[in-house]
């Protein structure tokens, strides 16, 4: 019955549009009436040790990085290497936005900013040469959700907190299966752009090339800075969060020179705006997720699901399903606040490695942010874009189905998702 109250009083909290962190403050104190264990200071102390992590440290200075490096030009400066080198072929364009997303993955770790800055740049350049705009905006917003995946990344700090996971780990084992959600688009897109003979752009001479990617060095260097570190042991995650900060101070002050002093307040307020959401969120989460363990429901979860512990592709198959129809109406936080303390006792139990699990889990929760009726994602880039959501939702598809067969690939073969991970810590 404690099951029925927990998911009902929530589901009833967010039919009525309370914002997720109250609904789930709401659902909490739902729980301790049935319980008959109401008590304003449990929810006090457990919304204040939620929010005191070191850990959760790392996410407004990687929300900080990605807005110094959007107004610092090492964003725009991503997009100029990638059109060198890949901007001639036909649908040129779209391969400049799948390696865009890849490589601006690797430096903020958040998909609605990578997402926002990729459309921001490409969009008009795409509009411009002819590109069918909903579809281009389906391919970056099916990009933009690599960036939870490849390290640096908010969603496993997160994932890594609530689950009691190595976030290190987690950063080295999403490199594989962020490659591979890239694969995946270039495959799908390299099929649309010869079948409906898209535009091909102008092939640059070898030395505007190498030019090109002199001038965006200092953008690529910080994804090796940021694993080099975490592998040698430099640095924690939450400390190269840090680290990415000044180092996009340093580039955008002294490098590329397009950081002002006058921007700076602006930046440290949406930052800190962006942060307050997520941290307040996870703060509220926490009371949910005591009553949770107060109420055994992770023990009636697993006794629900206790004839698929014996098989645990099986198990993860069933858990895969049930974070993508979750995913489709929930956004990233909640999703991994609500389902990861539910779902890591019935996982560790089943013998399943948790960084396998959680890379997945990650990886399923990053295509909810292009899946209707939410889409998060595909609100952002249509809103870049100005374009209609029916059409770009139509256009997303393809990618879509692309994305979800490799979460199929990686749920059935579990080593492919280890592989980075015994090769860094070698």
């Amino acid at each position: 019955m404690v099951v029925a109250v927990f998911v009902l009083s929530l589901l009833a909290a967010m039919a009525l549009g309370v914002p997720i962190a109250f609904s789930l403050m709401a659902c909490g104190m739902a729980m301790m009436f049935y319980m008959d264990m109401f008590d304003a200071q449990i929810i006090a102390q457990n919304m204040l040790s939620g929010a005191d992590s070191f850990p959760l440290m790392a996410i407004p200075f990687f929300v900080l990085a990605g807005e110094l490096m959007n107004a610092g030009g090492i964003s725009r400066r991503i997009v100029d290497v990638a059109g060198a080198w890949v901007g001639h072929f036909k649908g040129g364009l779209g391969y400049v936005a799948i390696f865009a997303c890849v490589l601006m993955a690797s430096l903020s770790g958040s998909a609605i900013a990578d997402t926002a800055a990729v459309a921001a740049l490409l969009i008009p350049m795409m509009r411009k040469a002819g590109y069918d705009i909903p579809r281009a905006s389906g391919l970056i917003a099916s990009g933009g959700i690599i960036a939870p995946v490849i390290p640096p990344s908010i969603g496993f700090v997160m994932l890594g907190v609530v689950g009691n996971i190595s976030i290190t780990q987690l950063f080295i084992a999403g490199i594989l299966p962020g490659l591979m959600m890239a694969l995946a688009l270039v495959l799908t897109w390299a099929y649309q752009s010869h079948r409906d003979d898209m535009p091909r752009g102008e092939r640059m001479p070898l030395r505007q090339r190498l030019s090109a990617t002199i001038a965006g060095f200092w953008a690529l260097l910080l994804p090796l800075l940021i694993v080099g570190g975490l592998k040698a042991g430099y640095f924690t995650p939450t400390e190269a969060a840090v680290v990415a900060v000044f180092y996009a101070l340093f580039v955008g002050f002294v490098v590329y020179r397009e950081l002002r002093w006058s921007q700076l307040y602006g930046l440290l307020l949406a930052s800190a705006k962006t942060s307050a959401v997520v941290m307040f969120l996870v703060a509220a989460a926490q009371v949910s997720a005591w009553l949770i363990a107060a109420a055994n429901i992770p023990m009636v979860v697993a006794d629900m699901l206790q004839p698929l512990v014996g098989s645990p592709v099986l198990l993860m198959l069933v858990i895969m399903a049930l974070v993508f129809t979750v995913g489709t109406a929930l956004d990233f936080a909640p999703t991994i606040l609500i389902l990861v303390p539910v779902l890591m006792p019935v996982v560790r139990m089943a013998g399943i490695d948790p960084v396998y699990f959680g890379v997945l889990f990650i990886m399923n929760n990053a295509i909810g942010l292009i899946t209707p009726p939410v889409g998060t994602v595909l609100n952002v880039v249509c809103g870049v874009a100005r374009e209609r959501m029916e059409p770009v939702i139509r256009a997303v598809m393809p990618y879509l189905l692309a994305q979800t067969a490799v979460l199929l690939l990686l749920t059935l073969f579990p080593p492919l998702v280890m592989v980075p991970l015994r090769f860094f810590t070698r």
